[in-house]
C-alpha cells in the first residue's frame, strides 16, 4: 500500500487542516483564474473589450453548470469515498470513484451535444443582445468541445484530495493554470483570435490537468485506482452518492440561474453597462468563493474520515478550526472589497462608463461577503458528514428561495433600479449564512451521537 501524505486519523489537526487546506485554497484559486485570466485579456481588447466582456458573462451560466456536473458527482462521490476509507472498506470505495468516472463521460457527451444544439437562441435568453451575441457564442462554441476535459480535471481531482494527496491536487490545477495564463496571449492577441483564442487556451489547460489526474489514479501511489472492472454506471453505487453532491450541484448550477436572472434584469434597467459591471462583480464573488470552498475542501477529508471512524473529538476539533478561519477569511475580503473597489474593477477593464458604475456596484453586490464564512462551514461540514437532506435545503435557500426572488422584488421598492438588483446579493447573503448558523448549533450534536449509537450497535 502507498503511503498518504497526511494521516487523516493521527496526525494533529492544527497541522494537518493547514496542510490540506493551502493546497486546496491555492487550487481553488488558480481554478478560478481559468475564467478570470480570460475576463482579464478581453476586457482590455481594443477595441470592443467592454462588449466582449459583456459576451464573455452571458456564457458564465453554462461554465458553472458545467462545473456543477462535476461537484454532482465528485464531491459527493469523494465524501462518500473517504468515509468508506475510515471504515476500512477500500474495494467499496474504489467502486464509488469508477461509477463516478463513468458517469462524469456519459453527462460529458450529453452536455455538449445539447448546448451546441440550442447555444444561440440559449445566450439570448440569458441576457445577450445583438451587440454581444456574437462574443458569447464564439467563446461558447469552443468551449463546449472541451466539456469531458474540464469534467475530468475537476470531478476525478476530488478523489485524489479525499485521500490527503493535497499538492498532487493542487499541481493538477496549477498545471493547467500555467498553460492556459501561457496561450491566451499568444491566441487572443498573437492569433488575432480574441474570445475563441481564450476559449481554445481554457480547453487545451483543462485537457492538460485532465492527463494529469487520469495518469495518477492509474498509478501506484494512490490508494484509490481506476479501475476497468469498476468503470460502469452502478445505480446502487450511485444513488447516495447524488444524494449528497445535490447540495454542492445546486450551490454551483443555481448561480446559473442566479446570473440569468441579473443579467436580465441589469439588461432591462442598465442595458449592457450594468451587465458588464455584473460580469466583475461575478468574477471577484467567484475569487472569493473559491477561497471558502478550499478552506472547507482541506477540512472535508479531516471530518468524514475521522466521522466514519467514530474519532468524534477530532471532527469537533476541525470544524471549530474551519469555522475560524472562514469567518477571518470572509471579514479580510470583505474589507478589501469595501475599501480598495476600483482596484479589482481595473482589472478587468478601464472604460470610465463601466468603471464608475462597476465600482459602486461591486460595493453593495459584496456587501455581506463577511457573512459567507459561517455559510460555506457549516454547509460544508454538512456535506462532509453526509448530511444529503440537510445540505440540499441549505443550498436551496441561499439561492433559489431568497436570492433570486429577491433579484425580481427589491426593483419595486427603489427609484434606483439597478441599486436594488444589486443590493438582492447581500440582503440573500444575510438571511441564509444567518439561518445556516442556526441550524448547524442545532443539527451538528445530533448527528454525532447518532453516529456513535450506529457504532456501539454495530
Amino acid at each position: 500500500m502507498a503511503k498518504r501524505e497526511n494521516n487523516l486519523g493521527k496526525d494533529p489537526v492544527g497541522r494537518l487542516l493547514f496542510r490540506l487546506a493551502l493546497p486546496a485554497i491555492t487550487a481553488q484559486l488558480v481554478n478560478a483564474l481559468y475564467n478570470i485570466v480570460d475576463r482579464m485579456y478581453i476586457g482590455h481588447i481594443k477595441p470592443g473589450g467592454d462588449l466582449a466582456l459583456t459576451g464573455l458573462g452571458i456564457c458564465f451560466p453554462v461554465l458553472m453548470f458545467v462545473s456543477a456536473i462535476a461537484a454532482l458527482v465528485c464531491m459527493g462521490g469523494g465524501a462518500r469515498a473517504v468515509i468508506r476509507i475510515g471504515e476500512g472498506r477500500l474495494d467499496l470505495a474504489n467502486e464509488i470513484m469508477g461509477s463516478c468516472a463513468a458517469l462524469l463521460v456519459a453527462l460529458s457527451a450529453a452536455v455538449t451535444v445539447g448546448f451546441q444544439l440550442i447555444k444561440e437562441p440559449m445566450l439570448l435568453a440569458f441576457g445577450a443582445t445583438e451587440n454581444t451575441i456574437g462574443y458569447a457564442v464564439d467563446y461558447l462554441t469552443i468551449y463546449l468541445w472541451g466539456t469531458l476535459f474540464v469534467e475530468t480535471a475537476l470531478g476525478l481531482n476530488a478523489f485524489i484530495t479525499t485521500q490527503g494527496f493535497s499538492t498532487v491536487s493542487m499541481l493538477t490545477v496549477l498545471i493547467g493554470a500555467a498553460v492556459n495564463i501561457i496561450l491566451d496571449p499568444i491566441f487572443i492577441f498573437g492569433l488575432n483570435m480574441g474570445v475563441r483564442g481564450a476559449a481554445l487556451a481554457t480547453i487545451l489547460a483543462q485537457g492538460v490537468s485532465a492527463a494529469w489526474v487520469v495518469a495518477f489514479l492509474l498509478g501506484n501511489k494512490t490508494r484509490l485506482r481506476l479501475q476497468r472492472r469498476y468503470f460502469r454506471i452502478n445505480g446502487r453505487v450511485l444513488l447516495p452518492v447524488l444524494a449528497i453532491g445535490v447540495s454542492p450541484f445546486i450551490m454551483q448550477s443555481t448561480e446559473s440561474l442566479v446570473n440569468i436572472s441579473f443579467n436580465t434584469s441589469l439588461r432591462a434597467f442598465g442595458g449592457d453597462t450594468a451587465v458588464g459591471a455584473m460580469t466583475i462583480g461575478s468574477s471577484v464573488m467567484q475569487v472569493f468563493s473559491m477561497l471558502f470552498q478550499g478552506l472547507a475542501q482541506g477540512a472535508q477529508p479531516i471530518i468524514g474520515f475521522n466521522y466514519g471512524a467514530g474519532n468524534f473529538e477530532r471532527v469537533k476539533k476541525a470544524f471549530r478550526l474551519l469555522f475560524r478561519a472562514a469567518i477571518a477569511a470572509s471579514c479580510l475580503t470583505w474589507a478589501l472589497v469595501q475599501l480598495f473597489p476600483g482596484f479589482f474593477v481595473g482589472l478587468f477593464n478601464d472604460k470610465p462608463a463601466l468603471v464608475d458604475t462597476a465600482v459602486w456596484a461591486l460595493r453593495i453586490y459584496l456587501g455581506c461577503l463577511f457573512m459567507l464564512g459561517v455559510q460555506f462551514a457549516c454547509q460544508q461540514t454538512f456535506v462532509a458528514l453526509g448530511q444529503a437532506r440537510v445540505s440540499l435545503f441549505l443550498a436551496l435557500l441561499r439561492k433559489i428561495i431568497l436570492l433570486i426572488p429577491l433579484i425580481f422584488i427589491l426593483p419595486h421598492f427603489f427609484d434606483d433600479k439597478v441599486f436594488a438588483v444589486f443590493l438582492a446579493e447581500p440582503a440573500a447573503d444575510f438571511l441564509a449564512a444567518s439561518a445556516t448558523g442556526l441550524m448547524f448549533l442545532n443539527r451538528f450534536p445530533k448527528i454525532l451521537d447518532r453516529r456513535r449509537r450506529e457504532l456501539e450497535g454495530a
